[in-house]
């Protein structure tokens, strides 16, 4: 078995392009597809052996693919679509990030089996900071031997690397119910805020009270900051929470089993895109909230 040398980074996004350098300070030849040409050049300033916007340019070179891709939509797209499954070598190891149903990583898995190509159901979190520092949390299932084939890969981009077991859709089901904390969290905080600022109170000093008392959350603390800051650029969207809980809620029917607070999240993020937000940070549901003043960017901060 060749020696897991040469990884492609599919979708270099923020947290796409935290996964490649950190592949390349691990010393892996990486490549990179992107169809944005600025995030193709600046990894190619980082050293990545080629960068390209076709995703079948390079693949008979792979040792691995890694997928850092929205939605299992673009997960079948760039795999099959494309037609990179036929052009990979048979036993290529098949690295899927996104943030998708147990029943899509599985339907993707049967696909890629057609074409001898091993898959690791391998969610990620820890947002872009962690991408960028190679401490990722990954919470993945698949086949003892795909976990050891793509250890390199693991090891380079993740602090903790949780294995699920061998059956592909447990590291899916996982995150899903991760997102459901997150998205909650968030709405919480969002709520807390939207309250603070309905009673006068100034949302620097809510949120430096907050952050140093029992109320706190990892989501509040990064997201709440973006509010404090009226700074709403996307590190994660609105609507990727509208997709995001959507699976939570279609996960939990499968269950029958009820996620009342989740709903809730739910329908506040779906408010927040129906009324034109869905593009901007996820800390934008605040925006729902009628009659209250929120902070606006420091226009001399602009563009930094």
């Amino acid at each position: 078995m060749r020696e897991m040398q040469a990884v492609a980074v599919i979708g270099l996004g923020s947290m796409g392009m935290g996964v490649a350098k950190s592949c390349l300070r691990a010393g892996l030849d990486v490549y990179g597809v992107d169809l944005n040409d600025a995030a193709r050049q600046t990894l190619a300033e980082a050293g990545a052996k080629g960068t390209s916007a076709q995703c079948t340019d390079f693949a008979d070179q792979l040792d691995a693919v890694i997928l850092l891709v929205v939605n299992a939509r673009q997960v079948q797209a760039v795999l099959f679509e494309s037609g990179l499954a036929a052009a990979l070598k048979p036993g290529t190891p098949v690295m899927v990030c996104a943030t998708i149903s147990a029943q899509d990583a599985k339907a993707i898995e049967q696909a890629l089996a057609q074409f001898d190509l091993p898959m690791l159901d391998a969610p990620i979190s820890g947002g872009a900071a962690k991408a960028a520092s190679g401490e990722l949390t990954v919470m993945a299932s698949g086949a003892a031997s795909v976990f050891e084939r793509l250890d390199p890969v693991l090891n380079a981009v993740a602090a903790r690397v949780y294995n699920v077991g061998p059956d592909i859709g447990k590291g899916s089901t996982v995150k899903i119910i991760h997102q459901l904390l997150a998205g909650v969290h968030i709405a919480v905080g969002a709520e807390a805020m939207a309250m603070a600022a309905r009673a006068e109170i100034p949302l620097d000093l809510m949120y430096d009270v907050v952050t140093h008392a029992a109320g706190n959350s990892w989501m509040f603390e990064n997201r709440m900051k973006h509010v404090v800051d009226g700074d709403y650029t996307p590190t994660s969207m609105v609507d990727i929470f509208v997709k995001d809980l959507g699976l939570v809620a279609d996960s939990a029917k499968a269950m029958n089993f009820p996620l009342p607070l989740a709903s809730t999240a739910l329908t506040m993020f779906t408010e927040a895109s129906n009324a034109g937000h869905g593009q901007e940070d996820d800390s934008a549901v605040i925006k729902i909230f009628s009659g209250i003043e929120l902070p606006e960017k420091d226009p001399s901060k602009k563009g930094a």
